[in-house]
C-alpha cells in the first residue's frame, strides 16, 4: 500500500466521486441523491476558492479516497471557535472497497492524510467537524489523536468540533504501532 495525492479535477473526476458520495455509507456527505452534474457544481467552486481544496488519494495509483483541506477562518467554522495560526480543516471520504474490506485500511488512510497535513511546517493543528451522529469517524479520530472540543451548530449539521495537534497525532500513531492490541483493529 502506497498512498499518493493529486488535485481533484471537478469535471473529469465527477463520475468517480459520484459513485462514492451516493453510497449509503456516505450519507453524512449529504449527496446521496445527487447527479454527476451536482458533483461538478459542488466541487468546481471548492477548487476555485483559494481557501478550500479537494485531493484524490491514490493507493498504488488507484483512486481510494477524497481529502478536502480548508482554512477554518474562511469556512462555516469562522466565528464558531477561535481559529489559531496553524489551524487547518480537513474532510475525508474513503472509497467503497473494490474487494473484501481490509482491516485497518481507513485508519491507514487517515494516518496518510494527517501525515500530509503535518508535513507542512506551518500546520500546528488539524480541525474536523463531523456530524455528531457519525460515531464511526469519532472513534477513528480519537484513535489518531483528535480531542473533542464540543458540539457546534453549523449551517448544515450539528457537528462535533475536534482538534488534533502534531504532537497528539505522533503520540497516537506511536501508540497504535507499538500496541499489539491495536494491530489489525478494524476501521
Amino acid at each position: 500500500m502506497s498512498f499518493t495525492f493529486r488535485s481533484l479535477d471537478p469535471v473529469a473526476d465527477a463520475p468517480l466521486l459520484h459513485s462514492w458520495v451516493t453510497q449509503p455509507y456516505a450519507s453524512f456527505w449529504d449527496m446521496l441523491g445527487c447527479t454527476v452534474e451536482d458533483v461538478v457544481r459542488a466541487y468546481s467552486p471548492i477548487q476555485a476558492s483559494g481557501h478550500h481544496h479537494a485531493l484524490l488519494g491514490l493507493d498504488d495509483g488507484v483512486p481510494a479516497f477524497l481529502m478536502e483541506v480548508y482554512r477554518p477562518e474562511s469556512s462555516p467554522l469562522a466565528g464558531v471557535y477561535t481559529v489559531r495560526p496553524g489551524d487547518i480543516g480537513m474532510h475525508l471520504l474513503v472509497a467503497p472497497p473494490a474487494g473484501p474490506p481490509r482491516a485497518g485500511y481507513t485508519k491507514r488512510v487517515m494516518e496518510a492524510v494527517l501525515e500530509r497535513l503535518f508535513a507542512d511546517p506551518g500546520v500546528e493543528r488539524a480541525v474536523v467537524e463531523p456530524d455528531v451522529r457519525n460515531t464511526k469517524i469519532h472513534i477513528l479520530n480519537a484513535r489518531l489523536g483528535f480531542q473533542p472540543a464540543g458540539e457546534v451548530a453549523l449551517p448544515d449539521k450539528r457537528a462535533l468540533l475536534s482538534f488534533c495537534t502534531r504532537e497528539a497525532f505522533h503520540a497516537a500513531r506511536a501508540d497504535l504501532h507499538s500496541s499489539p492490541i491495536h494491530h489489525g483493529a478494524p476501521l
